[in-house]
């Protein structure tokens, strides 16, 4: 009995011990830096919110977004730390995605589907976000993004071409709002970030000027407004 009662507090105590030390918290220095760098790269897919005209001369064409296509982002990071919770980023990069169109024409009983357009685009992106800051736990730590994202397409299409069957024009410009979420993984020598977000562009990006034989393609478009969600990852 008393072998036992050896065996059993032998036993608990390094269990005790082993149970009250303190789980080592890597890369902790990160939190305190007033200012620091990184990079991020991520995926994205590219869309548009279709408004159609409803006083088009002829209402015999529909547009609809065709499927989505996968795009990349790159960016570099400089985050101001603001307070234990709250952080100002910017985060100077580019993207390169594509959109496609797809517009159908009435016939005498039906729709069907008549010219496909797709849109390429390369965007500089100047964004400015605010981020809020769970508590960390251990060596994770979820947190929550909004901002404004100033985005210039430098390779949007400036004129129709009638080879690859596009009839429309984009405008270069747009105010992106954004807002999304992530979680930091704190590694023994980085800071690794996995974050969801969506962009919502506020303006109209459809060019009003119009192809000589197919101008039916604008006239069916009322507004085309842009949105994008990425995936990135980040490393600070």
């Amino acid at each position: 009995m008393r072998r036992i009662q050896i065996f059993i507090v032998l036993l608990v105590i390094p269990l005790s011990i082993f149970s009250q030390q303190e789980k080592v918290l890597n890369y902790q220095e990160i939190d305190l830096k007033p200012f620091h760098f990184g990079y991020t790269i991520g995926f994205n897919t590219m869309s548009f919110a279709i408004y159609p005209s409803e006083s088009a001369p002829k209402n015999d064409t529909l547009p609809e977004l065709n499927e989505l296509a996968p795009g990349i982002d790159i960016a570099i990071v400089s985050n101001l730390r603001l307070s234990n919770r709250w952080d100002f980023r910017f985060l100077p990069g580019i993207s390169l995605g594509e959109r496609n169109l797809k517009f159908y024409e009435r016939t005498d009983s039906s729709w069907e589907s008549h010219t496909s357009m797709s849109l390429g685009s390369t965007f500089i992106n100047l964004p400015f976000i605010i981020r809020y800051q769970a508590e960390r736990v251990y060596n994770y730590r979820p947190y929550l993004i909004s901002g404004v994202n100033f985005r210039w397409d430098m390779a949007r299409n400036k004129d129709f071409n009638a080879d690859e069957d596009i009839f429309v024009k984009l405008r270069p410009f747009d105010i992106y709002l954004e807002g999304g979420f992530g979680v930091d993984f704190y590694l023994p020598y980085f800071k690794l970030s996995v974050e969801l977000r969506y962009s919502a562009g506020i303006h109209n990006v459809l060019s009003p000027d119009k192809h000589d034989r197919y101008p039916a393609y604008v006239e069916s478009i009322d507004k085309l407004q842009s949105r994008v969600f990425s995936l990135s990852f980040y490393f600070e």
